[in-house]
């Protein structure tokens, strides 16, 4: 179901697609669905897990912490650009083709930054980094962008989809730093970042199986990035699709380090943070199976508010937690609500994104959410040494204060319609 965006009052939403409709399987996606789920879980755990590979990779050498640093980085930070590349998605006479390079490109140059790494200077693997994570998001959101093409018609179908493509964010994010741990240590961090590499190229090829999907639009109807910017921040459902995702995926970043800093108030002992995190974990892969196994059909718009609201009480709910057991619920809950929330943002960026931008809406959100997230581990870090709790405390007030302000923003923009 398709909700085209467009700057002023929200349009109503269509009706329903009637319960024989949505219960109907879809071709495309009984075909292409699970090649998606393959594809997309393996290009995530390379692109999820190349951070710590090069970082063991590079301490692991006798280089200095900076230089670990400086080099994840590179393959990190340069996921902003990637929305500047991501109107080929838009334009190409076959998306998947995209998609196979930026996967292609990505497992290449991360092979060579490991290869050539002891053997030359830094600054040749940093540039073979910052190419990898240009492409980065078309392996995230570029990835998404052609879910709604293989989901099937009805939202009952989309959302289930939706479920799916979340489950695949939430095993890369846990295997693929399992993976590289596990391999380093039996083998060697370089063997770990090529395993990684080697993925991708797997990757590519489940892409190239996906079901073909015609260009949304005439590349000339195609908007430039910073059109595609401003089109979204005139869209209120997308504008509010923004901002929600932004500002909780800042606020969920402070869980892990909320977790290090809590040992002695919860008298644990520091093996026992990863339980937290674990559990945080669990409860995403939890969240993710009930969103396909019972979607959500309200509003999206609407949805990602009140599941901002229940993520930011779950986020209070672990400051409050007196004991190790009952910070191990929340954490899990809070993993579970996060998972519920990036569903109903994935919908709404389908739902409301226009057919000719569409791809680039889904690298813009992915690309600012994964520097949200950034932001958000290295604001809790400053912070947590003044007090242990006070990151999530502050993370769930703003999580607070953009849902209030999505709440009038969407009663703003009512009120012409009504006058």
């Amino acid at each position: 179901m398709h909700h085209p965006s467009t700057s002023g009052p929200v349009p109503p939403s269509p009706p329903e697609t009637p319960p024989a409709q949505l219960d109907a399987p879809a071709m495309p996606a009984a075909k292409g669905l699970p090649r998606y789920v393959v594809a997309a879980t393996l290009a995530r755990t390379a692109d999820g897990g190349a951070v710590l590979a090069i970082v063991l990779l590079v301490t692991t050498s006798g280089a200095p912490g900076w230089l670990a640093g400086l080099l994840g980085a590179a393959i990190t930070a340069p996921h902003l650009l990637g929305p500047f590349i991501a109107r080929r998605l838009d334009t190409a006479k076959d998306g998947r083709t995209v998609i196979v390079g930026a996967c292609l490109l990505h497992g290449t140059t991360l092979a060579a930054a490991v290869l050539l790494y002891p053997l030359t200077s830094p600054i040749v693997p940093g540039l073979l980094l910052i190419a990898s994570g240009v492409v980065g998001p078309l392996l995230t959101g570029g990835i998404s962008s052609r879910l709604p093409a293989i989901a099937g018609p009805g939202r009952l179908n989309q959302r289930r989809a939706q479920g799916w493509d979340v489950a695949t964010y939430g095993i890369a994010g846990t295997i693929g730093p399992s993976i590289v741990a596990a391999v380093s240590v039996s083998a060697s961090p370089s063997v770990a970042g090529l395993v990684l590499a080697a993925s991708t190229f797997v990757a590519a090829a489940f892409v190239r199986l996906l079901p073909y999907a015609p260009p949304p639009a005439h590349p000339a109807e195609v908007p430039s990035p910073g059109r595609t910017l401003g089109m979204m921040a005139a869209s209120g459902p997308l504008r509010r699709t923004l901002y929600l995702t932004m500002v909780v995926a800042l606020s969920v970043a402070a869980l892990p380090i909320a977790a290090v800093a809590s040992t002695d108030r919860l008298h644990i002992d520091s093996a026992a943070v990863g339980l937290l995190t674990a559990a945080y974990g669990l409860g995403g892969l939890a969240g993710s199976a009930g969103a396909m196994v019972r979607p959500f059909t309200a509003d999206a718009d609407r949805l990602m508010s009140r599941l901002a609201v229940a993520v930011a009480g779950a986020l209070i709910g672990t400051v409050l937690a007196s004991t190790f057991t009952l910070a191990l619920a929340t954490y899990a809950v809070a993993g579970v609500l996060n998972s519920y929330f990036f569903a109903a943002t994935l919908a709404a960026r389908s739902e409301y994104a226009p057919r000719h931008a569409r791809g680039q809406v889904f690298v813009w959100i992915g690309a600012l959410k994964i520097t949200a997230g950034s932001a958000g581990t290295t604001l809790a870090g400053a912070l947590v040494t003044g007090a242990a709790q006070l990151p999530l405390a502050l993370a769930a007030t703003l999580i607070a204060v953009a849902v209030a302000a999505s709440s009038i923003d969407r009663r703003l923009e009512r009120t012409p319609a009504t006058t």
